[in-house]
C-alpha cells in the first residue's frame, strides 16, 4: 500500500465498517473488515493512479465523513439557511437527505478518545467502494483499472475476498454487500467510478461495448 494512501484508506475502511457493521464475532467482524479495506484499495488505486496523486491527497486531505454521516444518520442534518436551504443548495443537505434515517449519534469505540481520523475518510473513495462491494459486475474491471495503477507495481496483490468472495466473506457482510442498503452511498460519486472505468478501456472495447 502507497505510504501516502495508507492514512485514507485506513480511515474510510474504518467509517464503511463502523456504519455497515457485522452482527457476527470476530472472524466476521475481521473478514468484513478485509472486503471494506480491498474495496477501498481498488478504488484508491483507482482514482490516485500515480504516487503524485496520492501525495497531493495527503498535503490537500481528503475532504472528512461528514456528508456521510449524515446520510447514514451518524451525523445532525445540514442547518437550513434563512432562505430554507443548506449550504450544498437543497433544503437541507441534499446528500443527507438520501437514506431518510434519523439522527443516531456515532457511539464511541471502546478506548476511542477523538474522531480525528474521521478527516481522513474520502467520501469518493468510501462511494466507490460501495459500489464494487455491492455490484459484482463491476469488480473484474475495477480490480484490471487498480493493477495498472503505480502502487501495484511489484506486488503480488490479492483482492479475491473483494472479487470471489465465498460464503463465510458473505455472511460476515451482509450490510456491506447488501445494495439497496449501499445505494445512498454509492450513487453519490458512481457516474465517476463509471467514467474512470470508462478511461481504462481500450477502442476497441468502446465500440464493442457502443454495439
Amino acid at each position: 500500500m502507497s505510504a501516502d494512501l495508507s492514512s485514507v484508506i485506513a480511515a474510510t475502511t474504518r467509517w464503511l465498517v463502523r456504519s455497515y457493521p457485522t452482527a457476527g464475532g470476530v472472524l466476521s467482524a475481521s473478514l468484513a473488515e478485509a472486503q471494506a479495506r480491498q474495496a477501498v484499495t481498488v478504488a484508491a488505486w483507482l482514482r490516485y493512479p500515480t504516487l503524485l496523486d496520492a501525495a497531493l491527497v495527503a498535503v490537500a486531505g481528503p475532504g472528512g465523513a461528514l456528508r456521510l454521516d449524515r446520510i447514514t444518520g451518524a451525523a445532525a442534518p445540514e442547518p437550513a439557511g434563512p432562505d430554507g436551504l443548506g449550504d450544498s443548495g437543497g433544503p437541507g443537505d441534499s446528500g443527507g437527505a438520501s437514506a431518510g434515517l434519523p439522527w443516531i449519534p456515532v457511539p464511541r469505540e471502546p478506548g476511542e478518545t477523538g474522531s480525528a481520523w474521521r478527516t481522513w475518510v474520502d467520501e469518493v473513495l468510501a462511494s466507490w467502494a460501495a459500489c464494487l462491494l455491492s455490484s459484482p459486475d463491476l469488480v473484474e474491471e475495477a480490480v484490471a483499472g487498480a493493477l495498472r495503477s503505480e502502487h501495484a507495481r511489484g506486488l503480488a496483490v490479492d483482492f479475491r475476498r473483494l472479487a470471489a468472495p465465498d460464503g463465510l466473506d458473505r455472511q460476515a457482510a451482509p450490510l456491506l454487500r447488501h445494495p439497496d442498503l449501499m445505494e445512498p452511498i454509492a450513487e453519490l460519486h458512481r457516474a465517476g467510478l463509471l467514467a474512470c472505468l470508462g478511461s481504462h478501456r481500450g477502442p476497441d472495447a468502446e465500440a464493442v461495448a457502443a454495439d
